[in-house]
This record gives structure tokens, C-alpha cells and sequence, in this order.
């Protein structure tokens, strides 16, 4: 799944270049894509708005919109989700493009026009497309956010501390936790994990009070340099993901194991229980 700095690299993008551009007209003929809703219902409920803010938490995006006309009731809130590789597109008046989200390896995979899964056009001429070869993806209205835990880019650190060592937990499970912390992915598990040099299977409620601020300095500059790079698949221990796979850090094999269901790798020497 999309993790929170792919995520974050969408929802940029449209808060810089999609804000406050009427919809003229929606491609939402994709019922797998938009289901619950017909065909129909998210073009009903969106003509003659336009995306006023454009919002997150963890992997969760969705756009404000404004009323229609002269009323000043704002419109449904619009979900987007990426699913495992999905874009956000962009197309200006002038018709240049640009694109955020999912795997930055996929930039230069040619774009068909079967795999524009959602479009939204506006008034001026331009566009934003959910761009999914995978279609994996998925557009609804008011989508639910409630069971979801703070933003992981947002949590304070007491925070953070208090709900990364309560219970028995492993550590690597916890951090994947969406209802206790919302963004974090299994490849940003294991980076932040490396970056803290912490045992992924180590239980939370052994960790002491400067071994969950040692992890939360970690998920801060991880999640920082994933933003400013383009995604997780740019951490430093990720291409070390695999057999025979060397830390980046110390030249020691990577183990590989499983850690609350997922696949999960470690250093052999640094991150030891």
C-alpha cells in the first residue's frame, strides 16, 4: 500500500495546483474504483464545486470542496486513495502535467488511457486524474477517518511514547498499527527501525523511555527524507532488502523474518533483541 511520504507527495500536488478550480465535468464510470457510489453519483455531487483543501491523515487523503454558486454550504468531502501504485495527475490550463504519489520507479512507465481510473475536469481546460495500472485505488465520498490514530508525521514525542510502549506488542507490529498511529508502511517500519538500531521483534513494553525517543527521532527523520526524496523506496537501508543484502551502515548480512505477519528485514548485528 501507499505509505504516508507517497501519500504526502499527492496531496501536495493538489494543494498546489488543483485548489480552486470549478469541476466542469466527472469520470466515475469505474465501479470498482468508486464503489460504493454508481455511476453518476460522484459526478452529481461534485459538478459546480471545486477542491478547496486538501487533506491527510497517515495514508488517508481527501479534498474539501466548496459550495455550489453563490451558497456557501461546502460540498461532501472527496476520498482518494492510491492503492499499491495509483498517481495523482494533474493537468494545467496550458495543458502541461504533473504527477505525485506511489512508487517513484514508476515515472517513466508510459501512461494508457484505460488505466485513468478517476478524472475530475475543470473549467479552465485542465484536469486530475487517479492514474491506477493496478486499480487498486479507490475514490469515495466523506470517507471515515475516526478509527484511524494520529498523523505520524504530526505525533509529539510524549505521545508518541505513550503509545509506541504500551502493551506486549512487537515493536515493528505496533508501529504498523494504524489505529494507534496513522502512515507508517512495512518498508518505513524497517527503515525507521534501522535508523533507530531496535530489534523489530523487541516487545514494546521493554522499551524504556529513551529507547521510544531514540525510535521517534528515527520515524522523524525518515519520514522527512522519504518526503523530500519521493517515497520510501529512497531509505537507506531499502536496497539492502533482499538475500544477501548487506547493512548499509556496518556491512553485516540482513536478516530476513516475519514480524506481526509481515515480511521484515534487519541488521544482523545492530538490531538484536
Amino acid at each position: 500500500m501507499p505509505e504516508l511520504p507517497e501519500v504526502e507527495t499527492a496531496r501536495s500536488l493538489i494543494a498546489d495546483k488543483a485548489l480552486h478550480r470549478r469541476i466542469i465535468a466527472v469520470d466515475d464510470a469505474d465501479t470498482f474504483v468508486c464503489r460504493p457510489h454508481s455511476p453518476g453519483q460522484l459526478l452529481d455531487a461534485l459538478v459546480g464545486r471545486a477542491l478547496v483543501a486538501a487533506r491527510r491523515r497517515g495514508k488517508t487523503m481527501w479534498c474539501e470542496t466548496s459550495g455550489v454558486g453563490r451558497s456557501r454550504t461546502a460540498g461532501p468531502d472527496l476520498g482518494i486513495h492510491l492503492g499499491m501504485g495509483g498517481r495523482i495527475v494533474i493537468t494545467s490550463k496550458a495543458g502541461n502535467q504533473e504527477q505525485g504519489g506511489g512508487p517513484g520507479r514508476g515515472d517513466a512507465q508510459p501512461r494508457k488511457a484505460e488505466w485513468n481510473r478517476f478524472t475530475l475536469e475543470f473549467a479552465d481546460g485542465g484536469s486530475l486524474v487517479l492514474f491506477d495500472k493496478r486499480r487498486l485505488g479507490r475514490v469515495r465520498l466523506d470517507p471515515d477517518v475516526d478509527a484511524l490514530g494520529p498523523d505520524a508525521e504530526e505525533i509529539s514525542k510524549a505521545e508518541f511514547r505513550a503509545l509506541v510502549t504500551k502493551g506486549t506488542i512487537a515493536v515493528k507490529a505496533r508501529l504498523l498499527d494504524q489505529s494507534k498511529i496513522a502512515g507508517i508502511g512495512n518498508l518505513l517500519a524497517d527503515e525507521v527501525l534501522w535508523k533507530a538500531k531496535m530489534s523489530p521483534s523487541a516487545p514494546v513494553d521493554t522499551l524504556q523511555a529513551k529507547d521510544a525517543d531514540r525510535l521517534f527521532r528515527a520515524l522523524e527523520s525518515a519520514l522527512a527524507s522519504a518526503i523530500a526524496k519521493g517515497g520510501v523506496h529512497t531509505g537507506e537501508v531499502i536496497p539492502a532488502r533482499h538475500p544477501g543484502g548487506s547493512c548499509p551502515r556496518c556491512g553485516a548480512e540482513m536478516k530476513h523474518g516475519t514480524v506481526g505477519g509481515r515480511s521484515t528485514w534487519w541488521c544482523s548485528r545492530e538490531q538484536v533483541a
